[in-house]
């Protein structure tokens, strides 16, 4: 068991300066470009994984970090970047964690090579769970998987939203209600294999921020998937059901909420990647531009928002670091530091864009400068993968043991 540093390791420290210097050269420069049009950034995906970063054998490297840090640090690199453009390579990665979370070593080995492809045929994957009418409130779900015994496939129907890779995906990983008495607890996953009849695109969305990353409703009807596509296995399934009918809570956990709270700590690090970048873009803009004959950086009504900003940074990269680390060590979020990380991030990255675009003035408001861009990809951080509402009833119930509601 990894004991918590600040300090990254040499490895760790490489790795960073290696995805930086991609975020640099490669994202930046066509950053503005992918985000007016609102399209997967396929080349330069294709271009990370002709260096290994767009890969599993990379993310499982990361993943498998015993410090927690690998994940965290390659997504504030990569957000650092640009976060339309990374949101494209790292989408694909909550369909793994899905699949991480509730399959079996069989459905891993077999399933997450085929959500990358390779570096001459890349392909992505896609995370469905929220739904027109359950976002926050999972157990309003209303897509059904129902068994064909006599076929041993499962048939699915129902409309998933705000899916990341929506319908573009070569694999779709889809939570659907087994047994509707049950509420939350009778979710399951679903691997839906490439090119299955009755799965569709319906609308694509157009987004405020992440406009490069595609985001569309999936439409699922009489799709049809084999009984070895369930996550976990259908003895597992019934086993968990049965301690829910029985009142019995057991060790099953919901479908989706596994792959949230595994996922949340490497999201809320995203959030810290675009703050920083803000941050970088305010200070040295309050060094060189001048009012009043000197630099406005010399006002301390400037200097002090940017030592707020930094603060907030660095408090956000922390909470983020201790999650990861205690997720690596298997140590329980007794007082829901997870959540308290996204949270945390989320909210600072929506101030410090917003900070950032107020030090720019008239500049900031303009897409000559990227901190506009910045503060409409932030926006999403308290929405998306849980909002800070979410979040907090989250911490709250973990700290009181009361059904705050």
């Amino acid at each position: 068991m990894a004991e918590f540093a600040l300090d990254l390791n040499d490895d760790q420290k490489a790795v960073r300066e290696w995805i930086h210097g991609f975020a640099a050269d490669v994202m930046r420069p066509a950053a503005a470009e992918w985000d007016e049009r609102e399209e997967t950034p396929w080349p330069i995906i294709q271009e990370a994984a002709k260096i290994g970063l767009y890969s599993l054998d990379f993310y499982a490297q990361q993943y498998f970090d015993p410090t927690g840090l690998g994940i965290p640090t390659a997504m504030e690199e990569l957000f650092w970047g640009d976060a339309g453009i990374a949101l494209s390579i790292v989408g694909t990665g909550l369909a793994a964690v899905g699949v991480l979370a509730n399959g079996t070593e069989e459905q891993v080995g077999t399933w997450i090579p085929q959500m990358y492809g390779d570096a001459d045929d890349v392909k992505v994957a896609a995370f469905c769970s929220s739904e027109p009418d359950a976002g926050s409130d999972v157990s309003a779900m209303r897509t059904r998987a129902v068994y064909d015994e006599a076929k041993d496939e499962w048939v699915l129907n129902g409309t998933k939203t705000w899916a990341t890779n929506g319908g573009i995906a070569n694999v779709h990983v889809v939570v659907a209600v087994v047994d509707p008495g049950l509420g939350a607890r009778g979710h399951a996953s679903f691997i839906v294999p490439p090119a299955t009849p009755g799965l569709s695109q319906g609308q694509k969305f157009k987004k405020h921020g992440i406009r490069a990353s595609h985001t569309a409703e999936v439409v699922l009807e009489d799709v049809r998937v084999p009984g070895h596509c369930l996550l976990g296995g259908k003895e597992k399934l019934d086993e968990r059901l049965a301690r829910a009918r029985e009142g019995r809570s057991g060790r099953g956990r919901n479908a989706a909420m596994a792959t949230f709270e595994a996922s949340r700590p490497a999201v809320a690090a995203q959030a810290v990647g675009i703050a920083r970048a803000a941050y970088e873009v305010a200070m040295d803009y309050a060094k060189t531009r001048e009012q009043f004959g000197r630099p406005i950086i010399d006002n301390q009504g400037v200097a002090f928002q940017l030592a707020d900003m930094r603060t907030r940074i660095d408090a956000a990269r922390l909470l983020v670091w201790r999650a990861s680390w205690m997720a690596a060590s298997g140590r329980p979020f007794t007082a829901a530091e997870g959540s308290m990380s996204k949270l945390f991030a989320g909210e600072t990255a929506k101030t410090v864009t917003a900070q950032a675009m107020q030090i720019l003035g008239g500049n900031g408001y303009t897409r000559e400068y990227p901190v506009e861009r910045m503060h409409r990809d932030a926006a999403i951080y308290t929405i998306f993968e849980g909002t800070s509402e979410i979040q907090r009833l989250v911490i709250a119930r973990t700290l009181s043991g009361v059904t705050v509601r």
